[in-house]
């Protein structure tokens, strides 16, 4: 029999989830309706159904009716795909419905959401997983296979760079992620990939946070400042903007302009907004030490005006060293290429041992997005069997990688160091 799915969220994210079920999965799972505060979207997610994938139309429930959804289709299973700052609406009433949950990173945006969030999983003891795709990718992977086989002893210190670039790093200061009410800044949305990457490499959790952070290059102060302010709200249509490398065109690509463009007149939302404009009240430059239960000591920062995308992390150990190099293809989301968001273009795994001649270590590589990770997470949660044991996040897991995070941006307002048992109550484990 299948499980039948809900889905809450038509912009851009959720068509990784539809496309699995829809195409790969059709005999293991069904998705049964589509929620959203955007009628125009959900047409267009219907007809990108019927039309690619011979599915569908679906039946499509405005947001306000969310619960007669649920009645209706006895969906089994919601996936949360909508604006971050949502998202613990539809978890919680999910959860209080008898329905487990799948929710996009971050789980919620703040500490209040998050313990609503716990609270009720706690209560009515039902599931909530969250989609960490990067755990799934080969070379994260083999970072935590080397680490928990003791080849470099006990981790003492991770160094973790991760680098936006002037495409895909410019594009969180064009959409609803600029404001931080939305999206919890990048510390949040972004970070928290990266935030539980080291809590899965390590096995441990985060117990202090320290940091800093800025809006340093995106915005209209910096520009004015730099002498580069653009006199325009918005790039489609802008005369001023048509030489602007910073600019984009809703119209010049059939997905932007079949989700934003052509549904903007139901909910105003302009997906193209000037990264040099007013109203970013997100950070672009950020710097964050963690000291976690285990001792070990993170050191962190994502800049999102690098001119390459990608990371590179290392861990220092009683019994040696492990460096990763990671280099992405950029993107702009939602551009029409799930298979490029953030694919793997070269990586690079070297092991140190403390007594011993260094090596590469040989990496299995993927296709897909997120370095191979989706389709192998994909397959984790929607096939009949389990082929990744041990990669789910739970809420818990979710929790823990956005409190680095939270605590990241109550650190940047104080100016002190933050405790992260102190944000939310979450059960003891055994």
């Amino acid at each position: 029999m299948r499980k039948k799915y809900a889905l809450v969220g038509t912009g851009s994210r959720c068509r990784m989830f539809y496309e699995a079920i829809a195409k790969d999965y059709r005999d293991s799972a069904e998705l049964v309706a589509l929620c959203d505060t955007n009628q125009t979207r959900m047409a267009y997610t219907n007809s990108v159904l019927q039309e690619e994938f011979g599915a569908g139309p679906l039946p499509t429930y405005k947001a306000e009716d969310f619960h007669r959804m649920l009645e209706e289709t006895e969906a089994e299973t919601v996936i949360v795909t909508s604006i971050d700052r949502t998202h613990h609406i539809y978890i919680i009433a999910a959860l209080e419905a008898g329905r487990d949950v799948i929710t996009e990173k971050p789980m919620t945006t703040d500490a209040d959401k998050c313990q609503q969030i716990v609270d009720a999983v706690e209560r009515t003891g039902r599931s909530v997983r969250v989609t960490f795709n990067y755990r799934y990718s080969p070379h994260n992977a083999a970072v935590r296979e080397l680490i928990a086989s003791g080849e470099i002893g006990e981790v003492f210190s991770v160094h973790f760079e991760w680098l936006l670039d002037t495409k895909h790093g410019a594009d969180y200061f064009r959409r609803w992620h600029r404001d931080k009410r939305n999206s919890g800044g990048l510390m949040v949305h972004k970070s928290t990939h990266h935030f539980d990457l080291v809590n899965f490499w390590l096995g441990s959790q985060p117990e202090t946070v320290f940091g800093m952070g800025d809006l340093r290059f995106y915005g209209r102060a910096n520009a004015e400042e730099r002498g580069l302010f653009t006199p325009y709200t918005r790039t489609t249509g802008a005369a001023a903007a048509k030489d602007d490398p910073f600019a984009i065109d809703l119209t010049a690509s059939p997905v932007q302009k079949a989700l934003y463009w052509d549904a903007e007149h139901e909910d105003g939302y302009q997906r193209d907004q000037n990264v040099f404009g007013d109203g970013i009240s997100i950070e672009d430059t950020m710097q964050v030490m963690v000291r976690y239960r285990n001792r070990s000591v993170l050191t962190y920062s994502l800049n999102a005006y690098a001119p390459w995308e990608g990371f590179n992390v290392s861990f220092n150990g009683s019994g040696g060293r492990i460096e990763l190099m990671v280099r992405e293809t950029s993107y702009i989301n939602g551009g029409g290429d799930k298979e490029q968001e953030g694919a793997a273009e070269g990586i690079n795994l070297y092991h140190f041992p403390l007594h011993g001649t260094p090596r590469i270590v040989p990496v299995d590589t993927a296709e897909g997005g997120h370095g191979g990770g989706d389709n192998r997470m994909l397959a984790d949660i929607f096939g009949k069997v389990n082929s990744a044991a041990g990669y789910a996040a739970s809420y818990r897991d979710g929790a823990m990688s956005i409190l680095t995070g939270i605590a990241a941006n109550r650190s940047f307002q104080t100016g002190l160091p933050v405790e992260v048992e102190e944000l939310v109550k979450l059960p003891r484990t055994s």
